[in-house]
């Protein structure tokens, strides 16, 4: 099976800073792919960032330019660092894993971490 877990959630003012952490386990043997999405009070979930295992990046227009992902192979953990934080950005964030594991390919989600930003 594979698991993920996040950390690093809280709340910040406008214009902080804060980053999140999200670790896969499991039997892997390569992840595929690692991202972060969020879902807003009221609103659908939707993508944040991904980072595929060629190291491509993909950013949603909205957090381009403010928020950093970046992960690291060998421990299956990734990382988003977001800066110039705005009340919009409010949202339980969710990490997602695709990894190639003795099981096959798998996804997973982690529970999510809560972000706030207050105005």
């Amino acid at each position: 099976q594979l698991q993920v877990v996040e950390s690093g959630g809280g709340l910040v003012q406008a214009g902080g800073s804060l980053r999140l952490s999200c670790a896969a386990a499991g039997n892997i043997f390569s992840i595929n792919t690692m991202g972060w999405y969020r879902r807003a009070p009221g609103k659908q979930r939707e993508l944040v960032a991904t980072l595929n295992s060629g190291g491509t990046t993909k950013y949603a227009d909205s957090v381009k330019g403010r928020f950093t992902i970046s992960g690291d192979n060998a421990k299956n953990t990734m990382a988003l660092q977001m800066n110039s934080l705005r009340p919009e950005d409010t949202a339980v964030y969710y990490c997602n894993a695709e990894a190639t594991t003795g099981f096959g390919v798998l996804r997973a989600w982690g529970q999510g971490t809560q972000v706030t930003v207050s105005s």
